[in-house]
């Protein structure tokens, strides 16, 4: 790991870092883009590690998901931060309409300078042709990546090719290029042959000095695709690439056993359970990123050096009651974490010194790690999501008893002591509004809530579920229907600004 560490931060220090004005601008003034700066295939792969991951980032979604759903409560510190959005406010200049955006395109962009870059190189050997190859193949999975990332928020209609999707960025452009937004199925078309070409290329060989779950392979390809075609509505290629996902990384349901001896909640246990270096938890210790766990892809956030702090999206100093948190744990969520007896997640998602009287239940997924607090890395696919999505998948192929035999597995895997009841489901949107509900827990605060109910609310007869008490002030709205234009961002005032022409959402 600290090799790892160390050979990002080596990678990204031999590398200028730029800003872009735009989300297509690339060819600003400082960049690295003459031939000297990229003459060897290992040129190309220390501008993938020192850019181009490091550009990948989802906190802007996780944040909004949490917002503008039901995962959080106004909390105690919080003067105002962020207020609007929870309440429903999206405008075009909203900043987590713009962040989004702008974020993933931005990642894009540092892909198609890559590829651009990849040009001027010539591999000298069959090994360097094998680490020219897959960093290119890494790169387009990134960039497959970010494209579903946009197409979740802004696209009209996932499961609909025909509807209207985000601006296809193939390549650099000049900088007053201005792009239209075209058809999902362009977009669709583009990341099924990013994907393709990673299934050729990607090299375990050449990326001996990539190791899981910080770079991408041949499971995270899998994983990908599985989300994505769960989104679509292929349900069957969903469950194939779900599946792939989980035999081939060989990884299992993190365990919530062993636990600390004694009384669980007591003032000795938490001392031990909530402390990095004493809590035996696996589960636990994978929140504090000691083990890799059931991670098949996460970007790492090492605790000096790269990347910003996730936990300081809601809380300002630590994730304790004293740290002033602007924003904590929504009161219903708080209460589904003790649907199942014994469930770790109760314990692993909050934190001990909350103020249980005032309900203000502080958010503790994200519990820092090596003495350097709110910095953790940033978890994309775990192996619980892939069950989750085999669940749904066998309620469409119209087999509850398995379905629910996914759900059963998560649930026993995040209980300290016995096994759960096999759920029973009579129909399929039962089954949804189970599966729906163990994805609220199991996917808290990971940027899953907004489209999970987007996608399968209606069929469970789920919508935004708050507490009355969950904001200060009275007559809020407390819930969203899932026919409400907002369910889809608007295109952000930034893009709108210097592309005049785009089209923009219904509604905005």
């Amino acid at each position: 790991m600290k090799k790892v560490k160390k050979y990002i931060l080596v990678a990204a220090a031999s590398l200028l870092v730029y800003s872009c004005n735009d989300a297509l601008d690339i060819r600003q003034a400082g960049e690295a883009q003459d031939q000297q700066a990229f003459q060897t295939a290992s040129d190309l792969e220390k501008f993938l590690v020192g850019s181009v991951y490091t550009s990948a980032d989802i906190t802007s979604q996780i944040k909004f998901s949490s917002l503008f759903t039901d995962e959080l409560k106004v909390g105690p510190a919080n003067a105002g931060q962020d207020q609007s959005t929870f309440r429903f406010v999206i405008i075009p200049n909203d900043p987590f309409v713009e962040g989004i955006w702008s974020g993933q395109y931005l990642l894009i962009n540092r892909v198609n300078q890559l590829i651009d870059k990849s040009a001027l190189i010539t591999p000298a050997s069959t090994t360097d042709v094998a680490l020219y190859n897959n960093t290119l193949a890494e790169a387009r999975v990134l960039r497959a990546f970010a494209y579903l990332n946009l197409m979740t928020y802004y696209s009209t209609d996932l499961k609909n090719d025909n509807a209207l999707g985000v601006i296809l960025a193939d390549k650099i452009y000049p900088f007053e290029t201005k792009l239209p937004r075209v058809k999902n199925s362009d977009i669709w078309n583009f990341v099924e042959a990013d994907l393709a070409y990673a299934d050729t290329n990607l090299n375990a060989t050449a990326a001996a000095n990539h190791p899981a779950p910080y770079f991408i392979n041949k499971n995270v390809v899998s994983a990908l695709r599985a989300r994505m075609y769960l989104y679509r509505g292929n349900y069957t290629l969903a469950k194939q690439y779900a599946q792939a996902a989980v035999t081939g990384s060989g990884l299992a349901l993190t365990l919530a056993a062993p636990i600390p001896t004694g009384t669980v909640g007591s003032t000795a246990w938490n001392n031990t359970f909530y402390t990095q270096s004493t809590t035996p938890s696996p589960y636990r210790k994978m929140l504090f990123d000691d083990i890799i766990g059931e991670n098949i892809f996460k970007l790492s956030r090492p605790s000096v050096g790269l990347g910003g702090n996730i936990a300081g999206m809601y809380t300002t100093n630590n994730t304790s009651i004293s740290g002033s948190p602007w924003w904590v744990t929504g009161i219903n969520l708080y209460n589904t974490y003790g649907y199942t007896s014994n469930d770790i997640r109760k314990y692993a998602y909050v934190d001990p010194t909350s103020d249980a009287t005032k309900q203000n239940y502080v958010i503790d997924k994200y519990p820092g790690k090596n003495a350097t607090p709110l910095k953790n890395d940033i978890k994309i696919f775990r192996i619980s999501e892939m069950y989750l999505i085999l669940a749904e998948c066998a309620v469409r192929a119209n087999d509850l008893p398995t379905a629910a035999s996914y759900v059963k597995q998560i649930r026993d895997a995040r209980k300290w002591t016995g096994t759960t009841t096999l759920p029973t489901y009579g129909t399929a949107a039962a089954a949804f509004v189970d599966i729906l509900r163990e994805r609220r827990i199991e996917l808290s605060f990971e940027g899953h809530r907004f489209i999970d109910l987007k996608r399968l609310g209606a069929e469970a007869g789920v919508s935004i579920d708050r507490n009355a008490t969950d904001d200060f002030l009275t007559g809020t709205p407390l819930t969203l229907s899932l026919t409400d234009y907002r369910w889809t961002l608007p295109i952000p005032s930034s893009e709108l600004n210097g592309n005049p022409g785009i089209a923009q959402n219904p509604g905005y």
